[in-house]
């Protein structure tokens, strides 16, 4: 099936894929080729592609939507990121700010904001640990 995945800063990923797993909102969502038509939403979490006889794409996704007609889907996502791209030395820092900004007293503080912000670093601090884990050698 046809993948097209995009950010409001342009393509990020088009071409044939077997098969996609989703963070939806309702749990994780699997998509093979001929899956009925579907939109949703997604939540902050792994995008993990297969494709044809390679290792999985594994992606840190922030949210977005999924969307499924005919043999084709588009990913519209807030911000996404390979794996292999994410620093995790800053994603711990971020993790670090958002859980003191969470535990903190001041009155001014987003919490919404800051829970989220949590979420996507630990989000992209576990992706590259699997990744480091599985022993590819570009982490």
């Amino acid at each position: 099936m046809q993948l097209d995945i995009v950010t409001a800063e342009g393509s990020v990923y088009s071409g044939e894929v077997n098969a996609i797993s989703a963070p939806g909102v309702e749990g994780e969502l699997g998509v093979l080729s001929r899956h009925a038509p579907l939109l949703t939403v997604l939540q902050p979490g792994e995008l993990r592609l297969r494709i044809a006889d390679q290792e999985d794409l594994c992606l840190a996704v922030s949210g977005g939507f999924l969307e499924v007609m005919s043999n084709d889907v588009t990913v519209l996502a807030d911000t996404i990121e390979r794996s292999d791209e994410i620093d995790e030395q800053r994603a711990e820092e971020a993790l670090k700010r958002a859980e003191e900004r969470i535990s903190g007293t001041d009155e001014g503080v987003d919490l919404q904001r800051a829970v989220a912000s949590m979420k996507r670093s630990k989000i992209r601090i576990d992706l590259v640990r699997k990744r480091r884990h599985r022993g590819d050698p570009s982490s």
